[in-house]
């Protein structure tokens, strides 16, 4: 049974400061300058929620299933 992963990033609360994108150990995010993250490899991710952990601006949420 594998787990369902829904990430949820707030562009509201988001300065966009890339800690997100760069701690991802699996590339689930990207960022390029003056941009939010996306969400380009959602099936890579493993759960750890180190992204929203890391937040500054807690604009990141990961739920497991």
């Amino acid at each position: 049974m594998s787990k369902e992963i829904t990430i949820d990033i707030n562009e509201k609360l988001c300065k966009q400061c890339g800690i997100c994108a760069s701690l991802c150990p699996k590339q689930v995010l990207e960022q390029s300058y003056g941009s939010y993250p996306k969400v380009v490899n959602p099936d890579a991710c493993i759960g750890c929620k180190l992204c929203a952990m890391r937040c500054p601006d807690f604009a990141i949420e990961v739920e497991v299933k």
